[in-house]
């Protein structure tokens, strides 16, 4: 599942007034669980979106061709800041750490969660420069072992307030501001729920870490690791999702640059 988050950040004494009104009027607080529909972008650009040097792990790959059947890039949905592509590596990832005093059965189970979201890390580190840090300060990526949280809604039709079915896991991103560069950045939190066995926790992490390393969409074909759906025997990364990756991180975005103007 898939959340957007847009972080409403302090801007005082960083940028001039009419840039910090820009910014403001833009990046304001917005939570959907799809791709789409999505906010509308400023009037205008922040900074002026450009393509990023494309990863050496994905520039050695063998290219694929540019056509329905080898990717699925149209599924992809782009931000009000462009494309979700990381250009600073390696990409910096925490997992949720064990609390104290867990039971002997509690702490097998939270071992296990955490064995399946490391090897989702390994297999996607073939592809990105990914790396697990011990701290989640200055995270790029955070990871918890937690049930989504969940927004009740108003029926507009009865007017009853109602709380929507719980989910596996949940991707959100935020936008913030990076100082001292001025850079627009981001950052993800994924929420995996304790409940599921080794194997389809490891099958959600694979798909949620696809949505946070830019992969905001999903693929129609059930034998991609981004299909919209749980399959019954989980699939590896594909060469489809591989090439919808490295079709992502060749589109220019406004993220990773400096917010342009005085």
């Amino acid at each position: 599942m898939l959340a957007i988050a847009f972080l409403i950040f302090s801007i005082t004494g960083q940028l001039g007034r009419t840039e910090s009104r820009a910014i403001a009027n833009f990046v304001r607080e917005s939570i959907t669980t799809s791709p789409d529909p999505s906010p509308d972008a400023p009037n205008s650009p922040l900074t002026t979106p450009r393509v990023h040097p494309l990863p050496f792990s994905l520039v050695q790959l063998d290219s694929s061709p540019n056509d329905d059947s080898s990717a699925y890039f149209a599924e992809i949905k782009p931000t009000p800041l462009g494309y979700l592509v990381w250009s600073q590596f390696p990409v910096r990832i925490y997992l949720d750490q064990p609390p104290d005093n867990l039971s002997i059965s509690e702490q097998e189970r939270f071992a296990n969660w955490t064995k399946a979201a490391e090897q989702s890390i390994q297999e996607w580190q073939q592809y990105l420069p990914l790396m697990i840090v011990p701290l989640p300060e200055s995270v790029d990526i955070e990871i918890r072992r937690s049930f989504p949280p969940q927004r009740s809604t108003r029926n507009p039709t009865t007017g009853v307030m109602e709380i929507p079915r719980a989910a596996a896991a949940q991707t959100r991103y935020q936008f913030y501001l990076q100082t001292p560069e001025r850079r627009l950045a981001h950052r993800f939190t994924i929420y995996l729920s304790p409940n599921q066995t080794p194997e389809y926790t490891l099958a959600t992490a694979r798909h949620e870490l696809g949505h946070a390393l830019g992969i905001w969409g999903h693929s129609p074909l059930e034998t991609d690791v981004m299909y919209f759906s749980q399959v019954r025997t989980p699939p590896p990364i594909s060469p489809r999702d591989i090439n919808t990756l490295r079709r992502i991180y060749q589109q220019p975005t406004q993220l990773g640059w400096p917010v342009e103007g005085k």
